[in-house]
């Protein structure tokens, strides 16, 4: 069976696989990350696409509240670590001591945009050296962050 292509002039070709439309995007600051969008298998979702074209340009606006919601994530993780309870494997453990320091230790892994609950949300997932067990999710709805989770949709 053939792949559908769809070709965004942003966006670039997109490949309807496994539920989603999938290629790539660029994501200020971090560089190109996998990308997910909801959509039939005819279509990308209209509304999803359009929120995956204008994420660029609002990422920067949001990069302080995700940094800060990182950093509240990280600081349970650091706190079992000086009490001898940690089970994260990275050595040294990653030495996080302000938010903006969490972007040595977390990296985009993708970015998927579907409805959530019947909302058009988009996710970006992060890779954490702090937590290898779970990738953490950036929700974003209207451009705000809803939540910051550790347990995302798998694209």
């Amino acid at each position: 069976m053939r792949n559908l292509t769809h070709d965004d002039d942003r966006l670039g070709a997109l490949v309807h696989k496994r539920g989603y439309w999938r290629g790539t995007l660029e994501l200020p600051a971090h560089g190109q990350v996998r990308l997910a969008v909801a959509g039939d298998s005819s279509l990308p979702d209209s509304a999803a696409l359009l929120l995956a074209r204008e994420l660029a340009a609002h990422y920067e606006s949001l990069l302080p509240e995700i940094e800060e919601s990182l950093y509240r994530h990280f600081l349970p993780y650091r706190e079992a670590f000086e009490a001898g309870e940690s089970s994260c494997s990275v050595t040294p453990f990653p030495a996080v001591s302000t938010a903006a320091a969490v972007w040595l230790h977390a990296h985009p892994n993708h970015v998927l945009v579907a409805p959530l609950q019947g909302i058009q949300t988009v996710e970006i997932g992060y890779l954490v050296e702090w937590d290898q067990e779970h990738t953490v999710g950036a929700l974003l709805q209207q451009w705000r962050l809803i939540e910051l989770c550790g347990s995302v949709r798998s694209i």
